[in-house]
């Protein structure tokens, strides 16, 4: 699988295991996603076009839904807008949303260890977290809205 961009030869193999090709928009759309991270099909497609000025939106939403068909990327809701998609291939980790500056950090699967055993056991629940954002407050924002220390 795909872990950075200079691993584009690891897409064509990824791609034509399942029966597809390399088109040179699927793999504008990759480098994208690669290069931006987290990023809207709109930011994606701002990327795409400075290599290729004819690609429209609907062909970045096509290829974003095949290429997650194929557990290459990977999609979040980050707010209220469109998702973000980003690398698959990439650890699996916890989105952190700051309410009051948007920044988006990312914290590993592991610090929900114990909300994941306890929606197993008590519900039966098998949790898929790569589209999960928590909304709260960074450090930084909570940092400016303390008190001041006399």
């Amino acid at each position: 699988m795909a872990e950075n961009g200079t691993a584009g030869s690891d897409w064509k193999a990824d791609l034509r295991e399942r029966g597809y090709r390399l088109t040179p928009q699927r793999q504008l759309v990759l480098e994208a996603v690669d290069v931006l991270d987290h990023a809207t099909p709109d930011e994606i497609l701002v990327q795409v076009r400075r290599t290729a000025s004819g690609v429209n939106i609907s062909t970045v939403y096509r290829t974003l839904e095949l290429l997650e068909q194929l557990g290459l990327v990977s999609h979040a809701h980050l707010g209220h807008g469109a998702p973000t998609y980003h690398l698959a291939g990439r650890h699996h980790h916890l989105h952190l949303v700051c309410r009051d500056c948007g920044r988006v950090d990312e914290t590993g699967t592991e610090i929900a260890e114990p909300l994941i055993s306890a929606l197993r056991a008590q519900h039966g629940f098998d949790t898929d977290l790569k589209h999960f954002a928590i909304f709260g407050r960074c450090a930084d924002c909570t940092a400016k809205l303390a008190p001041p220390q006399s």
